[in-house]
Parts: C-alpha cells; structure tokens; sequence
C-alpha cells in the first residue's frame, strides 16, 4: 500500500461557526467543500493520516514532527476552547518517514516534551492543524495522526519529504492520506491581514490553475518575488504533499476557492488512480537545482566570489587569510560593507560594517562574511551543507552625509543612520517591507534601542549592491 490521498485545505478559524459565528457562513463553499475532502479520504480507504501545518514549530535546519504519544489542541486562543480535539501519534510511520527523509538528505527533528522545554516550543496542536481537523472530524475522518511542520528549504527538498513519506508508507504497507494545511494570497484587498499587493490575485489565480492541471514544475519554479509580495502560508506544505504523489497518476480537482477576508482559501482534492512512470520527477527536479545553482555562482560578483569563499573556508576549518585575496583597484580603498545571506528567499544571516574597519573593501567583505554565517544573534550559525542554499548579497557603503528630516530620504535609493548619544541604527536601502522613510527611522531606531518618540540625528547613504 501506499499514499491513496493527498489534499489541500485552508485554515481559517472564522470558518469554525464557534469562531466566527455569522461571518462563517462567508465561507460556506470552503467549509462544504472541506467537509467533501473528509468524506473522500474516509472512502479512499486511509488508515492513517500525515498533517502539514506551516504554523507548527518551523526549523531552518529540519522538518518537525510531534512525536508526542497524544497530542492534544484547541481554539481557545481564537474564544473557542470548547473545540478541543485529542489525537493519536502512530509512531512506526512517524519513525519510518524520519528514516526515509534521512536516505533523501532531509534532516528530521523529533518534537518531544524534552526539546519543546529546551527551546520553549508549545506541542499543542496549531490552528493550522485545528481547523482541517474541525472538518475531518465532522466528516467522521478520526485516524491516527502524524503532525509535521513545513520547512524552509529549496522546493525540491520539500518534494524530498513528500517523496519520502510515501516510501514509508510503501514499507509499511499502510494506506496513507497527506494533508497540506495552507492559505494563499494574504494580500487580497485593501483591508486583508497583511496589507494589499495586486499580485497577491496572480498568486493565487496561478497556484489554482497550477494544482488544476497537477503541474509540479509550474508550482516549484513560481517566481520568488511573487510569492514573498503575495504574503502566502501555503505554497511549502503543498509541494511538500505533492511529493508524496510522485510516481503516481493523479486526478486533481479543486474543490472550492474564495478570499472573502482578503485571503485566499483553496479546497483540493488529489486522489490516486494508479502509477504514472512518467510523474516520477525527483530525479528531475533535483538536476535542474543543480543547474541553476551552477548558472547562479557562475553569474556571482567578485565581491560575493569573496564572501562565498572566506565562508566556505572557515566552515571547512581551513579560512583563507583575507590578505590573500586579489584586491581590485576599485576595492582597494576602506568603505563599510554589509554581507546578507538568504536560504529560500529567508533571511539567514546578515552582518557589516558602518565604517571602515579593515584595509580594504575586500578583506571588510572577507571577514563580515564570516560573521553574518556565525554571529547574527538572530540565527543559528551556519552549517557547512547549507552553503549551496545560500544567496548572497553584498553592500557597500559609501560615506554618509547629515540629513535636516525625513523629507530627505529616499527608502529605495538611501539607507539611515539614526543617531542619540551613543546609541545608532543602521538600516539598508531597499529592503522588503520598508515602504516609506518613517517606517525606516522607526526601525532603524528599535534596532537601536531608542523610543520611538524619542529625537534622533538622522543621516543618509548610499550603497552599491552586488550580487
């Protein structure tokens, strides 16, 4: 036996009537239609089902599972405590989907009472878990459950997971259901939870017609920056079930789609009809990672050759001395420099300089690399196999000049500097999600630990990015 079905459902909790009593029935289409999903994996014969949340307990270095024997839930944050659901963990599929993921190179992290007092983590149920199982339940779908969360690695790591999923249950010979929890768009409308961007519509427009015609490697090579515009929850635990369908010949149908609350909610069935050689496309999806990763570090910038470099050395236990590098005319002078890391479009770390602290712009760069992967407070340090994940950036500061007021700020042409006694911020120009020059004083000066009513010096700089 294997996977016999996979789906999609949205998790709003105004669709629980305990929730959002008369606004529910805003929904109606997504709650009927989830109630149609529960009655369809009880007919496909499941026996146990897999559950992605992207609102359980994120690694940047594995993907979760609650390993706790029972795990319990319920919507007492959202003024429903009265919804409360107890499940049972199935441990041999749990273990064996570890042990798969493992194979594939995709760290798993055992979720326990242990590691959820080390890092404070809470194993109760998250609502993106909760209101699948509202509709389920009610559907008479109550099987043992395995809760994961999503990750935050490359698209066809996730398909990875997925993949892996349905090799443990083809080694266990059990009947499988796989669930992605997700919302879409979260930027509809004007008045939608997380402000309004016009392709959060092409987002989701895209990702209906994409599941409509099962088309992975449409869904896994979506553009970048539609998605981070369009405030999606989804798309991960998505490719991560569809990866548990490879192989398969799959009838998809979408069930039910609708954004009423400026958010976009999806209701997919995906049921199994036999095998299909030809949508065996890990292989595939991996070569082509390959591939662009190679055309990517071909394109790399000096400067970010540099970065990438002194990173991997000292990773690797043998650093490069920064005074071995080359240094381009243009580079040989002191400027501050800022090294930013992303994995999967996250950032991963990010570290500089205001002023110049080294002889030159490359050894600034050289060594600011290093403390972006090992040093940013925000982030575990770096490991050596996430290197060929990470994008980086550099910037280059050029010096700068006192400014009278915000009038004089530019956010995508000039960073600021917010100046009270000894206390500073810096912030970067053009940075996602700072849109005007008072949201970029505003945090700058929380970076630096001053109030926001609190007066500042204020100056301005320019940067030149590499890439």
């Amino acid at each position: 036996m294997s996977v016999v079905f996979g789906g999609i459902m949205p998790h709003p909790p105004i669709a629980l009537p305990e929730v959002g009593g008369a606004e529910a029935d805003k929904v109606m289409d997504s709650r009927q239609a989830m109630l149609d999903l529960g009655r369809r994996i009880k007919q496909s014969g499941a026996e146990i089902l897999v559950l992605i949340s992207p609102h359980a307990p994120v690694f940047g270095d594995g993907i979760a599972i609650n390993i706790s024997p029972q795990t319990r839930g319920n919507m007492g944050q959202f003024g429903a405590a009265q919804v409360s659901f107890t499940c049972r963990y199935d441990p041999k599929l749990g273990t064996e989907i570890g042990w798969q993921a493992e194979e594939l190179g995709i760290p798993v992290i055992d979720l326990d009472e242990q590691i959820a007092r080390q890092t404070g983590i809470n194993l109760q149920l998250d609502h993106g878990m909760m209101v699948p199982l509202y509709f389920l339940r009610q559907a008479g779908v109550e099987l043992p459950l395995v809760p994961c969360s999503m990750g935050i690695f490359s698209p066809e790591k996730l398909y990875s997971f997925g993949v892996a999923v349905q090799r443990a249950a083809e080694a266990l010979g059990s009947k499988v259901a796989v669930v992605a929890s997700g919302d879409l768009s979260h930027r509809l409308t004007p008045d939608a939870p997380a402000g309004f961007d016009p392709r959060g519509k092409e987002f989701d427009q895209k990702i209906v017609a994409l599941i409509k015609s099962l088309d992975v490697t449409g869904l896994i090579n979506l553009d970048e920056d539609l998605c981070e515009r369009a405030g999606e929850c989804g798309l991960r635990p998505i490719i991560m079930m569809l990866g548990a369908l490879d192989g398969l010949a799959v009838k998809s149908e979408v069930l039910a789609y609708e954004g009423p609350f400026g958010v976009g909610y999806m209701v997919a069935a995906l049921e199994p009809t036999g095998r299909d050689q030809t949508r065996r496309l890990l292989a595939s999806l991996q070569q082509e990672r390959k591939q662009k990763l190679a055309q990517l570090r071909a394109k790399e910038s000096y400067l970010v050759r540099v970065a990438r470099q002194s990173l991997t050395s000292y990773l690797e236990g043998h650093w490069k001395d920064p005074a071995s590098y080359d240094v381009p005319e243009e580079f040989a002078r002191g400027a501050g420099a800022f090294v930013s890391l992303k994995k999967n479009g996250h950032l991963r770390g990010c570290i500089g300089t205001t002023a110049p602290t080294r002889a030159n712009v490359v050894q600034e760069v050289a060594y600011n690399a290093v403390s972006a992967g090992t040093e940013d407070p925000r982030f575990y340090p770096v490991r050596l196999d996430e290197l060929d994940e990470l994008t980086i950036s550099v910037d280059v500061l050029m010096p700068p000049e006192p400014i009278d007021g915000l009038d004089q700020l530019d956010v995508k042409k000039y960073g600021v500097i917010v100046r009270r006694g000894a206390r500073s911020g810096l912030l970067l120009p053009d940075l996602e999600g700072i849109d005007t020059p008072e949201q970029q004083v505003a945090v700058a000066k929380q970076k630096a630990g001053i109030g926001p009513d609190e007066p500042v010096q204020l100056e301005r700089f320019e940067v030149v990015r590499y890439h």
